[in-house]
């Protein structure tokens, strides 16, 4: 059940309206469900339509006019509420609304249970799904209602009506959402031909710009060189950046302003500031040194996120939840055509996931942020093995984001990741067509036993799955060119299937060759140094059986979040 509470100073008018038949066509058999006493006039229930909602408009009116005289009324003394059910409900009877009124008025202070004073309302149906509760806000003892927060409270008891009703459970959010278009804004984008309004154009705008720039000044200029926008930037007498508004060049005769925070939440200036200034110095690369891959620190830095959404710090994973939506922001302006449409929606998407009234502690997740702004600044990969990877580990990230939020009760964040899951499974298919090529480089049968013993030894849980697996080939065929580099195949393996459980993966074959893929690029160690490692792993284990004992504790995905 949704509710929509608004103000007015005309009695007569609001009960004009919701007796109307004439004007209003789709308002049929209006009638009374409840009242303050039960006993008010019922102009749907009466021969003399007029009389009676002069009589009722005077009996809602009465104490209104007694502060008048005083001169002390409220200058919006109409308190309107409409309830309004589910599509997919069952209609409820005018008992049943009449119930929902009586908690209604009550939670929300118009007319509290037990008290004699409360105001005057009455409730209207004049269709099957929904209600109108019209009261005037001056109670019995002349004092104005205490009806602050009205539409929170009046909201937490329409959740409770749900479950006891057997209604549908709406999807409720925690007052962090960004704000919704008007339907005047809506209207004028159909009618200039767009599928989003301009508020929505420029909220994905800005979070681009956001997520390119590194300084608050390479934001602000970043933002003042993109095409279709008009930015104002206000500045202190000092000089120093005060804020910003943004507007559709499309209305450049008469622009309408958007400041950030009526963008977003997290997009006004101050909250981006707190951003970019938690990112840091961009670190260097020393000359001779060969400069690392940003598309695996990315994809690195993604696949850690999981794990920290298994540790006590809130603060720390709501800050890696906004450093991943601002790589998904991102990720279109690097990445073919043929997926940027699916991006673009699992970023639009994903938005919502990004914020919750817990606060975003961002210095955790300056390693994913600094790798972004380093694909950005890079030629786009040639192939599409690098994008293929990182959204192997994106989907993992958001599947664990709404289990994450789904502990937490955000279900509106909750429903967000699993609309940016869709999205981002589709960019993968597309993506990973690198995968099938890799498969046709299959190499000899000989070869290809060699490395099913290799399996069975590095992870002997998953061997008989893997070897079964589609992607077995280009598994196969990611081992044989590592190992042509002087790679251990099974070492390899061993790192791959460390990086993350291979449980919840709907295809472990195919995410163990992109693992490979990723760790062969590296430079093969030297037969002295995997000595000593192998001997430093094996020492950790004798030494440390504790770690062995915390892993099995970390909590695994539900069944239900498995990706296909």
């Amino acid at each position: 059940m949704i509710a929509k509470i608004s103000g007015g100073q005309d009695t007569a008018g609001l009960i004009r309206y919701l007796f109307d038949t004439k004007r209003a066509k789709d308002h049929t058999d209006p009638h009374l469900v409840a009242s303050w006493d039960s006993f008010a006039p019922d102009p749907g229930r009466t021969d003399d339509f007029e009389a009676t909602k002069k009589l009722l408009v005077a009996d809602l009116d009465l104490h209104v006019k007694q502060t008048r005289r005083l001169g002390r009324a409220p200058e919006k003394h109409t308190w309107h509420c409409s309830i309004r059910a589910a599509k997919s409900d069952r209609h409820l009877s005018d008992e049943e609304w009449a119930d929902i009124a009586r908690r209604v008025v009550a939670t929300t202070g118009i007319d509290p249970d037990g008290d004699p004073d409360g105001c005057r309302w009455v409730a209207v149906r004049h269709a099957p799904d929904h209600i109108h509760i019209a009261a005037t806000k001056v109670r019995a003892d002349l004092r104005t209602a205490r009806h602050w927060n009205d539409y929170l409270t009046a909201d937490h008891e329409l959740a409770a009506i749900e479950k006891e009703f057997g209604l549908f459970q709406v999807v409720r959010g925690d007052r962090t959402a960004a704000e919704r278009p008007t339907r005047a804004e809506q209207e004028k984008a159909r009618r200039a031909g767009h599928d989003k309004t301009a508020r929505e154009r420029l909220r994905t705008t800005v979070r681009t710009a956001v997520a390119a720039a590194s300084t608050i000044e390479e934001f602000v200029d970043l933002l003042s060189r993109i095409d279709g926008v008009l930015v104002e930037i206000v500045h202190f007498p000092s000089g120093d950046v005060r804020g910003y508004k943004v507007a559709v060049a499309d209305d450049a005769q008469s622009p309408i302003w958007y400041s950030g925070s009526k963008l977003a939440p997290d997009l006004s200036l101050p909250k981006i500031q707190e951003r970019l200034a938690s990112m840091g110095p961009q670190p260097t690369v020393q000359s001779g040194r060969r400069r690392p891959n940003p598309w695996h620190q990315a994809t690195a830095a993604a696949e850690r996120i999981p794990h920290h959404f298994d540790q006590p710090d809130d603060e720390a994973s709501q800050g890696h939840l906004a450093a991943f939506g601002e790589a998904l922001d991102a990720l279109p302006l690097v990445t073919p055509q043929a997926v940027r449409h699916q991006l673009r929606e699992a970023a639009t998407a994903f938005e919502r996931a990004t914020r919750s009234r817990i606060r975003a502690d961002h210095h955790h997740a300056r390693a994913l942020r600094g790798a972004v702004r380093a694909m950005l600044r890079e030629p786009a990969p040639k192939d599409g093995a690098a994008l293929a990877m990182f959204l192997d580990a994106a989907i993992l990230v958001v599947i664990a984001a709404a289990r994450w939020h789904q502990l937490r009760h955000h279900d509106q964040q909750v429903a967000a990741a699993h609309q940016a899951l869709v999205q981002l499974q589709a960019a993968y298919d597309l993506a990973a067509a690198p995968l099938t090529a890799l498969a046709q480089r299959r190499p000899p049968q000989q070869t290809v036993d060699r490395h099913i013993r290799h399996l069975r030894q590095a992870v002997p849980d998953h061997a008989e799955q893997v070897v079964e697996d589609p992607a077995f080939g280009a598994l196969t065929a990611s081992l044989a060119e590592a190992e042509a580099a002087g790679h251990d195949p099974e070492q390899l393996l061993q790192q791959a299937a460390n990086q993350r459980a291979l449980e919840d993966a709907g295809s472990p074959a195919r995410v163990l060759a992109w693992r490979i893929q990723r760790l062969g690029v590296r430079p093969a160690s030297s037969a002295r140094a995997r000595a000593a490692q192998a001997r430093s792993t094996t020492a950790q284990h004798i030494a440390t059986p504790a770690h062995t004992e915390a892993a099995d504790r970390v909590p695994q995905q539900p069944t239900q979040a498995r990706r296909r």
